[in-house]
């Protein structure tokens, strides 16, 4: 029987790094005193910043019980915290990884611009209980080229990634490299990237990685737009043309009381298309699990043509030059 995931030599760059340990509370001097903590937090805790291998595996060591992680690029918003306290839900002990990960950018993508607070990060962890922030360098991730890589199957060639070609193999090189240097028990991962999760599912599985996996429910602003790091790019009145993503997935849903997928689709693109500036990449509806197309919804109460999941409805466009994604079940 075939598998998702493959394993291929090929060759990359990498340099050597160091680092260190260090703990702090918000409030506190050091990195884990500016930035703004998450608004109405009942308590804040200590938290052990680590930067190298060495310190993460002293850190990790002192730990017992069972391990959760929560892997970020950093930019932390509320969305992300909300993934900490899930992750607290099923853990004794949650750590944090905040990487930008150079191997999931192509060339002229938002790599260098991507926006790094570390400080606040940790003082925004500090009021969720997280345990251990592990910070490392590109030159500590990769400390020599790596001769590697990893095919992560025909779920990572279709929307996402046939708009960003490499992107889902950066992603589960860094994720196969941060699971097997956590060994955590179950790994918290956002709905929002609702492709990158099935990819995930489907590497662990493959792999036999032991790691349970757990998605967490989108975070929304209260006016629907969905918690993203790049919403700090939208400049302008982009912010409010950036809620058609949304609006449109709502147009959507709506229409899935016809039955018909087709209508499903086309309503959704609709209001996007109706939106100044406003550039559709895609819009579909698939199988959250192999994200092949749904054809059809079934009547209220029946079910999909493959399982009994709601499919999933998920749109990227571009708002001004701020490319956005976002995604809702259809029932």
């Amino acid at each position: 029987m075939g598998t998702g995931v493959s394993i291929a030599p090929t060759v990359g760059t990498g340099l050597v790094g160091t680092g260190s340990v260090v703990t702090e509370s918000a409030g506190t001097g050091g990195p884990g005193s500016a930035g703004t903590a998450s608004a109405g937090a009942a308590s804040v805790s200590d938290v052990t910043v680590v930067t190298d291998r060495r310190s993460l595996r002293e850190a990790l060591a002192a730990q017992h019980g069972r391990r959760g992680l929560v892997m970020t690029m950093g930019a932390l918003h509320e969305g992300h915290l909300s993934l900490v306290r899930e992750a607290r839900r099923h853990a004794d002990h949650v750590v944090v990884t905040i990487f930008v990960n150079p191997a999931q950018f192509a060339p002229g993508e938002d790599y260098e611009r991507y926006p790094r607070d570390l400080a606040a990060d940790v003082a925004a962890l500090s009021t969720v209980g997280a345990d251990i922030v592990y910070a490392p360098s590109p030159a500590e991730v990769y400390p020599a080229p790596t001769q590697v890589s990893l095919d992560p199957g025909p779920i990572s060639r279709v929307l996402e990634g046939a708009t960003r070609p490499i992107h889902f193999a950066g992603v589960a090189l860094v994720v196969t490299k941060m699971l097997n240097l956590i060994r955590p028990e179950v790994a918290v991962f956002g709905q929002k990237d609702a492709q990158q999760l099935a990819i995930i599912r489907r590497l662990v599985a493959d792999l036999d990685m032991g790691v349970e996996i757990v998605g967490a429910p989108i975070s929304r602003e209260a006016d629907g737009l969905a918690r993203s790091s790049r919403n700090a790019y939208l400049l302008g009145e982009d912010r409010i043309h950036a809620l058609a993503l949304s609006r449109a997935l709502r147009a959507g849903i709506a229409a899935a009381h016809e039955g018909a997928a087709n209508d499903v689709v086309a309503a959704t693109r609709a209001v996007l298309e109706a939106e100044e500036r406003v550039e559709v990449d895609y819009v579909a509806l698939v199988d959250p699990a192999t994200f092949e197309p749904v054809t059809r919804i079934p009547p209220a109460g029946g079910a999909l043509d493959r399982s009994a999941e709601p499919a999933l409805l998920l749109v990227a466009a571009t708002v001004g030059s701020t490319r956005l994604i976002d995604n809702m079940p259809v029932r």
